[in-house]
């Protein structure tokens, strides 16, 4: 990568040559010719694990909503690349799916095509994860044996490999919760999590693909012209929408948003009665559907105020791109709030919910995006 030294080098006129008459380059021109040309290979690598993520967070939302996720009762990560193949070996699946408490609860009447249909959901978005860490793997060796990259995009690269790479140890964790103890779904909270770690994932890679978009000189030199109390906010509001994000898990886990379909009541009440029907108390916060709802509607009034405050600090700014981003920002924050209750007026049909999940990809996208320009925003470039 280039050196601070060469950030803010002055090009002389021209030398010349001994006897040729050729131009002198000088080495600071060279290495940004050089960074630019790597930060294009970067960006189209992170582009690539971008897409992939924001597939694989669709389809496991697809996943949920079909209740597939529990068909495949076994983690097999080499031999379970490839599906049954014959007959007898999807009637060995099936027996083993068979001694799940969701079908001898849920599903006693499923038949084999049946079973397949769901079977193949849990399949593919279990392949989708093997190829995100494959493409990781592939991209992270080449530019380890390229010697292309700074030891600081090497970091970046490898705290992306943990994470996809804890990300599939916790769909394991979350997927054994729901082969036991009686259980008909997995744990709400593994949910929760799991569904967290894929946005943050996710996030994550965006904002390393919006640092390779830029050059190293360009970003010091823009970050002298952050706005430091908007970042503050708009990194709060981020840290709340992740929250937010986390309480989506919660309700998606226990099935809330089909309980308490009116709104802005809920079961005709301002806070529902039966908010701490379980006890202990704490265990109410993870498995009571009218208090999980009840917070995930809080939290989503909280994250439209402070977006709107933010957005009225933005109007002082002068850059004509920082006030459309955060006007962006709270257009697609108040679409997201409206769609979520659209969503519980029509008890989360499967439709409205993937796209309600789709929407919450799209608001984190221009919140670190609007978040990135605050801290390193767009100035007119240099004459070279």
């Amino acid at each position: 990568m280039m050196k601070k030294g060469f950030v803010f080098e002055e090009v002389g006129p021209d030398e010349k040559a001994s006897s040729d008459n050729r131009q002198v380059i000088k080495p600071g021109i060279l290495n940004r010719s050089k960074n630019n040309k790597l930060n294009k290979m970067i960006f189209f690598y992170l582009i690539s694990l971008l897409t992939l993520v924001f597939l694989m967070i669709l389809l496991g939302g697809l996943t949920r909503l079909t209740d597939s996720g529990l068909s495949i009762t076994e983690w097999k990560p080499l031999t379970g690349v490839f599906p049954p193949f014959n007959e007898t070996s999807w009637v060995n699946e099936f027996l083993k799916y068979s001694k799940t408490s969701e079908f001898k609860l849920q599903n006693i009447n499923m038949t084999l095509q049946e079973f397949k249909v769901i079977y193949y959901w849990e399949w593919a978005h279990r392949q989708l994860g093997r190829l995100i860490g494959l493409v990781w793997f592939l991209g992270f060796f080449l530019f380890l044996v390229w010697h292309k990259v700074s030891s600081s995009w090497r970091t970046r690269f490898l705290i992306l490999g943990f994470l996809i790479g804890l990300q599939g140890f916790l769909g394991w964790w979350m997927v054994s919760s729901g082969l036991k103890n009686m259980m008909v779904d997995v744990a709400s909270y593994r949910l929760a999590v799991h569904l967290t770690t894929a946005f943050a994932i996710f996030g994550l890679i965006f904002w390393y693909t919006l640092n390779s978009s830029r050059t190293d000189s360009d970003l010091i030199q823009s970050q002298r012209h952050s706005n430091k109390k908007l970042k503050s906010l708009i990194s709060g509001l981020l840290y709340l929408l992740y929250i937010q994000i986390f309480l989506g898990g919660l309700v998606a886990g226990i099935d809330a948003g089909t309980t308490y379909t009116d709104w802005p009541l809920m079961g005709g009440e301002v806070f529902p009665s039966l908010a701490f029907e379980f006890s202990p108390v704490w265990i109410n916060f993870l498995e009571s559907e009218a208090l999980v709802q009840f917070n995930h509607r809080i939290v989503g009034y909280v994250i439209a105020i402070l977006t709107f405050y933010i957005w009225l600090k933005s109007r002082h700014s002068g850059s004509k791109k920082l006030r459309f981003l955060y006007t962006m920002t709270l257009i697609a924050l108040f679409l997201q709030i409206l769609l979520g209750v659209i969503t519980v007026r029509y008890a989360s049909p499967w439709q409205l919910a993937i796209f309600h999940q789709f929407g919450a990809i799209v608001l984190v996208s221009i919140l670190l995006r609007s978040r990135f320009e605050t801290m390193f925003p767009s100035i007119q470039s240099v004459r070279r």
